[in-house]
C-alpha cells in the first residue's frame, strides 16, 4: 500500500431509522443514493461516499461527525434552511443571526446543524 491519500473516502453515518435518515440525505443534502443493501443505503458526496448505517438504540454525539466545505456559507444555509433545516445556536458561541461563527482572523465560517437523529453537521468556509 502506498498510503491513503489517493484513495477514496468512505464515512459512516450511524442512525436509529435508516429509512428516515436516507430519505433525510437525499431530500434535504441533496445526495444521490448510489446503492441499498442490508448492511447500508450508500450515497455519494463529491467522489466520496457515505454509509448510512442502522445501530439499535443509537445516540448521536455532541461533536460534528461529517462537514462541508463551501464557497459561500450564507446561501449554503439558506438553501438548507429553504429545505426545513434548522442551524444550531451554541450559547456564548458568538454565532450571527444565520448561526454562522466567525474564527478571530476573520478567515473560517462554520455553522452546525442537525440530521434527523442528532448528529452534529457542519459548512465551513476558508
Amino acid at each position: 500500500m502506498d498510503g491513503l491519500a489517493s484513495a477514496k473516502v468512505v464515512t459512516f453515518i450511524l442512525t436509529g431509522d435508516r429509512a428516515a435518515s436516507k430519505a433525510w440525505y437525499m431530500d434535504v443534502l441533496g445526495l444521490p443514493l448510489i446503492a441499498d443493501d442490508p448492511f447500508a443505503s450508500v450515497l455519494t458526496m463529491n467522489g466520496a461516499v457515505l454509509r448510512i448505517v442502522h445501530i439499535d438504540g443509537y445516540e448521536a454525539g455532541a461533536h460534528p461527525v461529517l462537514g462541508w466545505e463551501v464557497a459561500d456559507i450564507a446561501a449554503a444555509i439558506e438553501t438548507l434552511v429553504s429545505r426545513g433545516v434548522t442551524m444550531t445556536i451554541y450559547e456564548g458561541f458568538g454565532q450571527d443571526a444565520l448561526g454562522v461563527w466567525t474564527s478571530p482572523d476573520g478567515k473560517a465560517k462554520v455553522a452546525w446543524f442537525n440530521d434527523p437523529d442528532g448528529n452534529v453537521l457542519s459548512l465551513a468556509q476558508h
